[in-house]
């Protein structure tokens, strides 16, 4: 049942909704390892043994939200921080200095970034793309439309807004008070104005097989030009603080009947689930972007595990580097890097 599916996805010929549904029903170790080894040949096919990385700068931890899930929730009382354009300016040049293809600029949805049409976080999109010539990728949350040219003409190359789940009902359980297609609309506002786009899912939040393909093909028909799945991590001081959490046995499954779904697509390994320790099971599963890279010492947080590998250096690109090369992986180079991004937007505009 499984092999002939493998086949043709190794072949090229696509999988359909029932194909996608298949392979979730797997579980026999036997069987997971076949679509493991698949998804990593086919990542190969076509990007070879290329792995690109992504900086993590997540600059504010203020956001107007009350998700479900997030730790940094606005009901959730923590201390939290916002760096200033030139703090964020020398944590992206440090990044680029240290070897990275891309410098992501995350942040909550906090009001005081949205002010005045956006002003300061248009403000910090100028000063970055001023001091770094690798590519700019945005994550602050749903805006209106009219935001969006301003954060492509002040230098933003991506942006990157997750649904977290297609299902409407479990949106609407996720993140509470939010409108599910006023954060879809972000990905196609962000397409308009010449934006490369990704979105994402979290599995363990009681999604189904059916949600989890429905979100698949969803992120393939949005021309999503990078999807990632990311497993669930309960957070302290949270309505779901108290959820069991699960292994990245479903994440990694997830990851790989993605990959041979959207062949051509990037797929991140975050650092942030698992840190170090979860790098290379998700490489082998068809990822070829590390992201959520954060340099030590800089007093940066993460988003899914705030702390988790940072001030050890373990999440530094030095240390993500030689874990790589032991894999027979090597690093992208920016010339790679912008090239491949070149030929999606022009695949996308197509």
């Amino acid at each position: 049942m499984y092999g002939a599916i493998l086949e043709r996805a190794s072949e090229g010929r696509g999988l359909g909704r029932e194909d996608i549904e298949t392979l979730l029903t797997m579980n026999d170790p036997g069987d997971l390892n076949k679509l493991f080894e698949t998804a990593y040949n086919v990542k190969k096919e076509h990007f070879g043994d290329k792995v690109f990385t992504y900086g993590f700068v997540y600059f504010s931890t203020f956001c107007r939200n009350n998700c479900s899930f997030c730790y940094y929730r606005r009901g959730n009382g923590i201390d939290r921080y916002r760096k200033s354009a030139e703090e964020v300016v020398a944590l992206s040049g440090d990044l680029q200095d240290s070897g990275v293809n891309l410098v992501d600029l995350t942040m909550g949805e906090d009001p005081k970034m949205h002010a005045d049409g956006h002003a300061r976080l248009i403000d910090i999109i100028k000063k970055v793309d001023s001091a770094v010539s690798i590519p700019i990728m945005l994550s602050p949350g749903a805006v209106s439309e009219s935001a969006f040219p301003l954060f492509r003409e002040a230098g933003a190359d991506w942006y990157a807004c997750y649904q977290e789940t297609h299902n409407r009902r479990l949106f609407s359980e996720m993140r509470l008070e939010q409108d599910y297609d006023h954060r879809s609309d972000q990905r196609a506002w962000a397409k308009k104005n010449g934006m490369l786009t990704e979105d994402g899912i979290m599995v363990g939040i009681g999604e189904t097989r059916t949600d989890v393909a429905d979100s698949i093909i969803q992120m393939g028909r949005q021309g999503c030009e990078q999807v990632r799945v990311m497993t669930f991590v309960p957070q302290q001081g949270t309505p779901m603080s108290e959820s069991l959490r699960k292994g990245r046995e479903d994440e990694l499954k997830v990851m790989a009947v993605m990959r041979l779904a959207h062949p051509r697509r990037l797929i991140p390994a975050s650092l942030d689930v698992e840190g170090i320790e979860g790098l290379i099971p998700r490489i082998r599963a068809g990822a070829n972007i590390v992201t959520s890279i954060v340099p030590p010492h800089m007093h940066l947080a993460g988003v899914a595990q705030k702390e988790l590998d940072i001030d050890s250096g373990l999440r530094s690109i030095d240390h993500v580097t030689d874990v790589l090369e032991k894999e027979g992986c090597r690093m992208g180079s920016n010339t790679e890097y912008e090239g491949l991004l070149r030929k999606m937007g022009k695949e996308g505009a197509a």
